[in-house]
């Protein structure tokens, strides 16, 4: 319990049966202790991810008024949310964060076309929604992999997780975390559990991302380059009947961080509206 597993996604692609089923179980089995793996050979390049965090590092440096125009209507769906606005479950204080959410586009005779919220984009960066949307799509695409090797895990049909995120509402959410003043908590954002089925974080600018073990310990994951973290949420926990939990997770500020921001860039993959869990 003193590390998060780290797997090689490249195993599934090696065209060896037995590699492929060893990933499977191990993914199976990292999920059920921790509730989070680390994945690398995820075959999402670093400079795509690499510029969507510029680009967002670019429009949270906007001033207030900017980034407003950017707010969305839609109770935080879409758009901009900004700083100290949202709370953990539970928590009384705000988290110590500003945020962009992008959902997925559908063609306007698509039968969901009408019950998801619109994108809001930025006149300043034109670049945004091509960026944004390429980084969606690829991280929509490893979710089902890792769904796909995890139905196969638990013997059930390879689709049976991943078919629920066909046209679902996935959030790409773009965080920023302000640098934290002296003599301000720390805790950049409250204890919780993400609500979707799993997501995949890819690597943070800094440290300061921790879970809470089943020994009740707070253990730390490193933003390490290459690597996606991810996290089954509450409604894989839901249709697994608890086997995988939803695991408590946090963010800090380290000792010597506070002066610096940090930026993440987590994919909520959420299934279609009427999928039944």
């Amino acid at each position: 319990m003193s590390e998060v597993p780290r797997l090689d996604l490249a195993d599934l692609h090696a065209g060896r049966r037995e590699t492929r089923d060893a990933f499977d179980r191990n993914l199976r089995g990292a999920l059920v202790r921790f509730g989070f793996v680390r994945v690398r050979g995820h075959g999402i390049g670093h400079e795509q991810i690499e510029k969507v965090y510029q680009a967002f590092a670019r429009f949270f440096s906007l001033d207030q008024q900017a980034k407003l125009r950017c707010a969305s209507a839609t109770g935080g769906q879409r758009g901009f949310t900004p700083f100290g606005i949202e709370h953990a479950k539970d928590q009384c204080d705000p988290d110590l964060k500003e945020f962009y959410h992008v959902g997925r586009e559908l063609p306007p005779d698509h039968p969901l076309h009408s019950r998801y919220p619109t994108n809001v984009w930025p006149s300043e960066l034109p670049g945004l929604r091509r960026a944004s949307l390429a980084l969606y799509d690829a991280l929509d695409a490893c979710a089902r992999t890792l769904l796909e090797s995890l139905a196969r895990a638990f013997d059930l049909d390879e689709d049976a997780f991943s078919a629920m995120l066909r046209d679902g509402n996935s959030i790409l959410r773009a965080l920023h975390y302000p640098p934290v003043p002296a003599g301000v908590d720390g805790l950049r954002a409250g204890p919780h559990e993400d609500i979707n089925l799993i997501t995949l974080l890819c690597e943070a600018s800094d440290a300061g991302l921790e879970i809470l073990t089943r020994r009740g310990e707070w253990l730390a994951v490193p933003a390490h380059p290459g690597e996606i973290v991810v996290d089954a949420g509450d409604m894989l926990a839901r249709v697994t009947n608890d086997v995988i939990p939803s695991t408590t997770h946090r963010v800090i500020t380290p000792p010597g961080t506070n002066e610096r921001h940090r930026y993440s860039l987590p994919f909520f993959a959420h299934p279609y509206p009427d999928c039944d869990l």
